[in-house]
């Protein structure tokens, strides 16, 4: 191999470490979550978006890019709001729109995998 192309390689490779391991954007952070979750109409589109079934805002579009890298990393780049959000709107899908919660579950893990994980962390935290 060419020193060139060495360092190309190399440098590929740190990039995407460095890349793989930034956190999330907290350019969101302030989004009034509990208002979102209170209003039905709100809440459904952004579902919809997540779904891929309707128009995103631009806080859907950064939620439908960074959660299936969120849920395969156990949200490793979220920061304590973010994972406190996850939380908090995990809980209410689950209690008060499990059909939702079912079919975005599907979607984004089909193999059950991170929704058992999930679930059970979140069983833990509350008994806790």
């Amino acid at each position: 191999m060419h020193c060139a192309s060495v360092f190309f390689v190399v440098s590929a490779l740190l990039v995407l470490i460095s890349a793989q391991s930034s956190p999330y954007t907290s350019k969101y952070d302030n989004v009034d979550v509990d208002k979102i979750l209170k209003n039905d109409r709100v809440l459904t589109n952004y579902i919809k978006c997540l779904m891929e079934e309707g128009p995103c805002t631009p806080e859907g579009r950064e939620l439908r890019k960074t959660l299936p890298d969120a849920l395969a990393s156990g949200c490793s780049k979220c920061n304590e709001k973010q994972k406190s959000t996850t939380e908090k709107v995990i809980r209410h899908l689950q209690t008060r729109r499990a059909k939702d919660w079912d079919r975005l579950s599907k979607k984004y893990d089909p193999e059950g995998v991170y929704k058992q994980k999930y679930t059970a962390e979140l069983k833990t935290e509350t008994t806790a």
